[in-house]
């Protein structure tokens, strides 16, 4: 990998798709061409986090002084909690020639897209339906009813945001792992919504808009 093909591969999709088991799998095949860009959060940390390695977490405090001091690329308030991704980071990266994985949301995306457009790889990761979403979101048995409501509603949103976007995007269903790995390590490459995915797409929005609980 020469430094001038350093690359931002964006993940953006549903809580639940698997976005950060996929590219963490993918990283772990090359850690030296990949990385992973590490937010910062004001969100509490979870029992099974490292600070530094799944986030950076601080305060509201220290976030808005970051906001205000342009350390951000792009931030987002998402469920009630601040999220970002450091300028500082993406250049290193990008002048090293490394592919740089991102799990963000569809905002930050656009964001990124729009600073970074040449070297940004914009992926949307869906499961194989809406109902595979919400049993997967279920399963976990973190989610109460409230939680479970945002992040139905959020899915809705981006599904939409999706659909009506003009951006480059590349879609990778997430149903059987191993051959989801290998489609995203292909969508680096590519950048297209293939039309059997608008039809998944539409189908899951379709979805979701009759679901009650994804209604704003």
């Amino acid at each position: 990998m020469t430094a001038s093909s350093g690359q931002l591969i964006v993940l953006v999709g549903p809580a639940g798709s698997g976005k950060t088991t996929l590219a963490h799998r993918l990283i772990a095949k090359d850690p030296l061409g990949r990385g992973f860009s590490v937010s910062h959060t004001t969100r509490a940390i979870r029992s099974n986090e490292i600070d530094g390695k799944d986030y950076h977490f601080i305060d509201r405090a220290n976030f808005e002084h970051l906001i205000a001091s342009g350390d951000f690329v792009e931030w987002a308030t998402v469920h009630g909690n601040y999220y970002g991704t450091s300028r500082a980071s993406i250049v290193e990266h990008v002048s090293a020639g490394r592919e740089l994985f991102f799990d963000i949301d569809i905002q930050g995306a656009f964001h990124l897209f729009e600073q970074f457009s040449e070297q940004t790889r914009l992926v949307f990761i869906v499961p194989p339906s809406w109902q595979v979403l919400v049993s997967r979101l279920t399963a976990r048995g973190t989610e109460t009813t409230a939680t479970l409501r945002r992040r139905l509603q959020t899915a809705r949103k981006e599904l939409e945001g999706l659909l009506n976007s003009a951006l480059p995007w590349q879609i990778v269903v997430n149903d059987v792992l191993e051959e989801a790995i290998g489609d995203l390590d292909q969508a680096t490459r590519t950048a297209k919504i293939e039309l059997k995915h608008r039809a998944l797409l539409e189908q899951m929005l379709q979805a979701a808009q009759a679901d009650a609980r994804a209604a704003s």
